[in-house]
């Protein structure tokens, strides 16, 4: 058999096996893969370093499918090459309930997939973050124990959304050259013809951002190999644009949109059979193809030996150390810093911003934890993200720096922090005005989908951004995040809370993190020096009533010194106030309903305060408390004279709890 002729018949199994489970499923997208099915057979025969035995191996190449639609591509590689997670059963489950062969890849479903996608240019907007992660850690440890690629398969849709802008624009800054992107040029979305709507020279683009860009025959492998091997020794990231035929075999529906969302049928499968040779039944893959394939899961056996005994032959505590932070695991000291943190916070009871209670936590974190890489989105002086830690920047040829300089790219940011994530060995957090967490969004819900350790430093958290007005004023955004599952949203009142909240964002291995701090001074309210970690409850009573609570008063952020404020006027008036400082809605949520029934109190009056709308606190408080707050958009003016328009002050707050007392 010629090396062509092999090549075609693993290529064929990658068609055919997609092609059969969406006929199965009746639904799914067969024109990608059996378009991409020969570079794929390229990159997975030939070039890509990875051990199906050892899916996790920390060393391997980075394989991401952004083109996630197309997700019977990796399924195949996956069962071809040999990965123990996929079966021909679960490929002939694909898009079935509880399958292992889900619509879209879903990272931490199925094994082998590095990331979640399906929304088009996350994938490619994550290998960023991937590629950014390899370079730091193996400018941390080595290149002996860090030296591989990442590989990319990006359709169409990926170059077309706005994120991938923002994404191939910070590649090309950081000289990522170890990222390499396989774009599907195949002319076809699903209105059909790209003609319809992009008149964008990709390559150019590609190179206007400095990246190396070239075009090849999608279905000649010499010519694939080539270019992998010609980017593989490039200086700067690598764009290969393979120019391919969507539903490549099918002969009446390939080089259309007939064949990109939709099954063949079972007319059009036979054919395509017939015209590919491939003289099989539904899901059978020939001895001598599948033993081909095996072969190649083998092919980097030896690598990954290699490495196994250059990791076991590494100092010591090197060792030790990469694998703590491959592990994803804190270091022993943490709960010893946190304590030392806590303890300065109450020591200096000077009011601050939260935003600057974040830097004081950062700054002692930051020095005990090297995994922790922070960012901004051009916004370092307010969002108060860099310390002396991480002083400086992640910077091409080295990379040794912890601090990113993302520039006015929030989804960039969001999605090359999963990436990163993702990757292992970092615990990446990046900062920007809570407003422009909406820019973010995307990806953050990705975050909280796939349950990734990434922290989100979300400043200017109210109408107290106040001169800036209602463009920069978050009203809605607070309760946007809330309702993202898998999400921790936390609000703190001062040092204190902000101290925990770092603490439990860092110890939640299972999911992202809002911190949403504040621009205008603070008083610390946590005076008490009792250590315990009272944010980990979700809500608590920061206040007590002088005796049986008439009124409870609910707040988050700087809305809680206000309420103590107001708690103030009324017990002056003989009115016994309680304030419970409510930091996180979820944590609170996932208390022991008798728990959150004695934070809730049974005081007659209950007023929640928070300078946002009122979404989401009713499920705290109940729907027949009185709420002080947000019902439209801010307005522009000095932050206090803000607060007194919309009657978010102490003294409205005591009226609307006496007003409520003369009912009861």
């Amino acid at each position: 058999m010629s090396n062509r002729e092999k090549h075609d018949r693993m290529a064929n199994a990658i068609r055919f096996l997609a092609a059969d489970a969406v006929q199965a499923a009746n639904s799914g997208h067969p024109g990608m893969p059996m378009g991409m099915a020969d570079v794929a057979t390229v990159l997975f025969g030939k070039v890509l370093k990875f051990d199906p035995a050892d899916p996790h191996w920390p060393d391997r190449d980075r394989f991401i499918l952004s083109a996630g639609h197309g997700s019977m591509l990796i399924y195949s590689l996956l069962y071809l090459t040999g990965y123990e997670g996929m079966s021909l059963d679960d490929i002939k489950n694909f898009r079935q309930l509880g399958s292992k062969t889900p619509g879209h890849p879903e990272y931490g479903h199925t094994v082998g997939v590095e990331t979640t996608t399906g929304p088009l240019g996350q994938g490619l907007a994550n290998s960023v973050g991937f590629a950014l992660a390899e370079r730091m850690l193996a400018a941390q440890f080595g290149g002996d124990l860090v030296d591989h690629h990442t590989y990319v398969i990006a359709g169409d849709g990926c170059l077309m959304e706005g994120i991938s802008e923002e994404a191939i624009e910070l590649a090309g800054r950081q000289k990522l050259n170890k990222l390499i992107v396989l774009w599907d040029d195949n002319h076809i979305t699903i209105d059909g013809s790209t003609a319809l709507s992009v008149a964008t020279d990709q390559l150019a683009r590609f190179e206007a951002s400095g990246w190396n860009a070239t075009r090849i025959d999608g279905h000649d492998p010499d010519a694939i190999l080539a270019a992998l091997e010609r980017a593989k020794t490039s200086d700067k990231p690598t764009l290969i644009a393979c120019r391919t035929t969507i539903g490549f075999g099918a002969p009446t529906k390939q080089g259309t949109n007939g064949v990109h969302g939709a099954p063949l049928g079972a007319d059009e499968l036979a054919a395509a059979r017939k015209a590919l040779g491939w003289d099989y039944p539904a899901f059978e893959v020939p001895t001598d193809v599948l033993d081909a394939w095996r072969l190649a899961g083998l092919r980097s056996r030896q690598a990954h030996k290699a490495w196994g005994e250059r990791l076991k032959a590494a100092d010591h505590e090197l060792r030790g150390e990469f694998e703590r932070r491959v592990r994803g695991e804190l270091p022993s000291k943490f709960a010893e810093v946190y304590a030392g943190i806590v303890a300065r916070a109450h020591a200096d009871k000077n009011p601050v911003a939260t935003r600057k209670s974040g830097e004081i936590v950062l700054e002692a974190l930051t020095a005990a934890l090297p995994e922790m890489v922070g960012g901004s989105a051009d916004l370092t002086h307010s969002n108060n993200t860099k310390t002396k830690a991480t002083s400086v920047y992640v910077e091409p040829p080295k990379y040794d720096g912890r601090y990113i300089n993302y520039g006015i790219r929030e989804h960039g940011m969001a999605a090359a922090m999963n990436g990163i994530a993702l990757h292992g060995g970092f615990i990446p957090y990046g900062g920007t005005f809570l407003v422009f967490s909406d820019y973010c969004r995307p990806s953050i819900r990705l975050a909280a989908l796939m349950g990734v350790r990434v922290v989100y430093v979300f400043t200017h958290d109210s109408i107290g951004v106040g001169e800036d007005g209602p463009t920069h004023q978050p009203v809605e955004q607070i309760a946007a995040l809330r309702a993202i599952p898998n999400l921790l949203v936390f609000r703190p009142c001062d040092t204190v809370e902000t101290a925990e909240a770092w603490k439990l964002a860092l110890e939640h291995k299972t999911g992202p993190s809002v911190l949403a701090l504040t621009r205008q001074n603070l008083p610390l309210m946590r005076t008490d020096p009792n250590t315990r970690c009272l944010t980990a409850k979700g809500a608590y009573e920061i206040v007590p009533a002088s005796d049986d609570a008439q009124v409870s008063l609910f707040a988050s952020g700087s809305e809680v010194s206000l309420c103590a404020a107001a708690r103030d006027i009324l017990e002056a008036e003989g009115i016994p106030t309680r304030v419970v400082s409510v930091p996180s809605f979820e944590l609170f949520a996932n208390q022991p309903e008798e728990s959150r029934r004695q934070v809730v109190g049974t005081a007659p009056v209950k007023v929640a305060v928070e300078a946002a709308i009122r979404q989401g606190w009713d499920a705290v408080v109940g729907s027949d408390a009185a709420f002080v707050g947000m019902t439209g958009f801010g307005a522009s003016g000095p932050a206090g004279k803000v607060f007194a328009h919309f009657g978010i002050t102490a003294e409205h707050v005591a009226a609307a709890a006496k007003s409520r007392l003369k009912k009861s």
